[in-house]
């Protein structure tokens, strides 16, 4: 039920700014990206209960995060996505990285300080191989790939901020991140947890203008699993 309201808010808020700039509009492909949102939840909860566990028992989901990134994988290597408009390339935008080695340092400083201020139990050997791992790579390559690719081309409006081109779909990207991890329906009850929202979709503004800098996913890949899993280490 979580994921259909995440739908439904994504194909309500870019209906609505699609209104204010029709010819700069895509209904196509915001239907494309309301999809690719099902898709990744669908393989993320394992066919939401209907697959078998083909990967022994453990703490954490790696059977539905590796199923949620081959299938990531499958749509960038389609013609109409491709892997290197989707950000899926070693290869740097010119320049780029003088721009974005400070903003990474400043990523690393911020959750370095977090992981001292608030320390974690210690974790065991599955739990850090974890979150050295899937986090960056299935959800950086999911919502800064291709859903980010998709919904660049609903919206192809644009502004110049920061260096960068920024459109409604960069900013939907972000706002759908910080849904997927703090928004949920149980039992009836909509729930939203506003400091995760915060905790989320914040860093992931910064991944979406590394990535819009560079054009490339793989400097945010790796802040991501340190983000996530310096807390761990220290």
């Amino acid at each position: 039920m979580g994921i259909l309201g995440v739908g439904a808010i994504l194909l309500l808020a870019g209906g609505a700014l699609g209104l204010l700039n029709p010819r700069g509009f895509s209904l196509r492909w915001l239907l494309v990206a309301v999809t690719l949102v099902v898709l990744n939840d669908l393989m993320l909860t394992n066919g939401y209960g209907l697959l078998p566990d083909l990967l022994p028992a453990s703490d954490w989901n790696w059977q539905g995060k590796i199923l949620a990134l081959i299938t990531t994988l499958v749509v960038a290597s389609l013609p109409v996505f491709g892997w290197r408009a989707s950000g899926l390339t070693w290869a740097q935008g010119a320049g780029s990285l003088k721009s974005v080695l400070p903003v990474a340092l400043l990523y690393v400083a911020f959750f370095t300080g977090l992981a001292v201020a608030f320390p974690s139990a210690p974790a065991t050997p599955e739990t850090l191989a974890f979150q050295l791992t899937m986090p960056g790579l299935e959800e950086e390559l999911f919502y800064r790939g291709v859903l980010l690719l998709a919904l660049d081309r609903a919206f192809t409006g644009r502004r110049r901020i920061l260096g960068v081109e920024w459109g409604w779909g960069a900013l939907l990207s972000c706002l759908l991140f910080g849904l997927a991890h703090a928004f949920g329906v149980s039992e009836g009850r909509v729930s939203l947890d506003l400091v995760t929202m915060a905790l989320t979709a914040v860093p992931s503004l910064i991944g979406v203008w590394i990535v819009l800098r560079t054009r490339s996913v793989h400097l945010p890949v790796v802040l991501h699993n340190f983000g996530n899993a310096i807390t761990l280490l220290l």
